[in-house]
């Protein structure tokens, strides 16, 4: 049963979002951070918003991503998101094995979480967003 099965804690695994001028004004990217010293192996991202704009129930797609592996101490761009999505929750749910074990967790942005008062400098990427560890 699902209960029988172990999920240790994720750490040195982060999700970041960054503004990407070259993408347009409006445009962010999201990224996941890989900050251990080991390979992150059959990553599967899956990505969604949900929430109300403007009084109006407003669900993304879901997009669902696989990685065989990601090195160590790097970053991959998962996504380009619009900043209007920024009133929505964000959720980024991700699974992934270092050697035997599985490893999952949520990464969710709350609604207006995304914003430069909450910036901080982002590791692997030297610039500043929003990150969730």
């Amino acid at each position: 049963m699902k209960k029988d099965i172990p999920l240790p804690k994720v750490s040195e695994v982060a999700v970041a979002i960054v503004p990407d001028p070259s993408e347009g004004e409006d445009i962010w990217a999201v990224y996941l951070i890989n900050l251990r010293q080991e390979t992150l192996k059959n990553v599967l991202i899956n990505s969604r918003g949900y929430g109300t704009i403007n009084s109006r129930h407003k669900e993304t797609a879901t997009i669902r991503q696989f990685y065989e592996e990601i090195p160590p101490q790097s970053a991959i761009r998962i996504e380009p998101i619009r900043e209007s999505l920024f009133q929505i929750t964000n959720e980024y749910w991700i699974s992934f094995y270092l050697g035997q074990q599985i490893y999952d967790k949520r990464y969710i942005f709350v609604p207006e979480a995304i914003s430069k008062d909450h910036f901080t400098q982002i590791p692997l990427l030297n610039q500043k967003g929003v990150m969730i560890a």
